[in-house]
Order: C-alpha cells, then structure tokens, then sequence
C-alpha cells in the first residue's frame, strides 16, 4: 500500500524563520536572527530527514539549489566563511543551514548553535533583507513568492 504524503514544514522551522519563496526542490527560509546571514532550505518533500532518503535527482538539485544559494549569499555579506550544515538534531525534517559567518559576529570561531540568544529581526529591517535576498536568490532560480 502506497501512503500519499503531502510536504509540510515543521512547527519549529516555521516559528523561527521568515519565508523567502520556494525554489524547484526547497523551500527557502530566512532565519530570524538579526546577528547572521542565516538561510535554510528544506526540501519539499515529506517525511524526509536525511540527504540521503532524497532520490538521486533531488541529491543532485539540492546540490545546485545549495551552491546558487551560497554563492549569493557569499556575494552579498562577504564573510569569512561560509557554514553549512544538517543537523537535524531538535527538528528532525531534513533542513540545510547555510550561515555566513565574520569574525567579528558574535559566536566566531565557535557555531551559532546555543552561543547567544537570537535577535529577532525588526519588521523593517525584516522587509528589507527579505527583499534583498529575494532579488538575489531569483536571479540563481525562479524564485515562487
């Protein structure tokens, strides 16, 4: 018997992040911690937890979706370096960080997770990286709003 699954986004990503659109695999998500460039995607596809459970397609698209989304990120906030990272630890739905990170941010050299408490984004300062990242991250694929 075949179970019919629909892709939903975990209650947890959906409180702590602002949707920035859905690119052909993922779902892109901006993290709402003023302190970081912080994007995650999340592929849409249920009940998925790891690379590995995607098809090889998907791999592949997760991949180039990963990469476009690096380099406009590297492009825009040009820091040190660039974290990207699967956990999975507290949300168990497969989801890719991807975190620029300066070494005057607050949690440098160490990770971001638990090192300080998050800064919600101000509705304005919201709006305005949103845009930013959408303008940016359309140009690497469509970009569903």
């Amino acid at each position: 018997m075949t179970k019919l699954s629909i892709f939903e986004l975990n209650d947890r990503l959906k409180a702590d992040t602002l949707w920035l659109g859905d690119w052909p695999l993922c779902r892109v998500l901006l993290m709402n911690d003023a302190q970081f460039p912080w994007v995650i995607l999340v592929p849409r596809r249920a009940g998925i937890r790891e690379i590995y459970e995607l098809d090889a397609a998907d791999q592949v698209q997760l991949l180039h979706e990963s990469s476009a989304l690096g380099r406009a990120l590297m492009a825009d906030f040009g820091g040190e370096k660039l974290n990207i990272g699967a956990l999975g630890n507290l949300v168990p739905q497969l989801h890719v960080h991807h975190i620029v990170r300066h070494a005057a941010d607050p949690a440098w050299p160490g990770p971001v997770w638990g090192r300080v408490p998050a800064q919600p984004y101000a509705a304005a300062a919201a709006d305005a990286r949103i845009a930013q990242l959408r303008a940016r991250l359309t140009a690497a694929f469509p970009l569903s709003v």
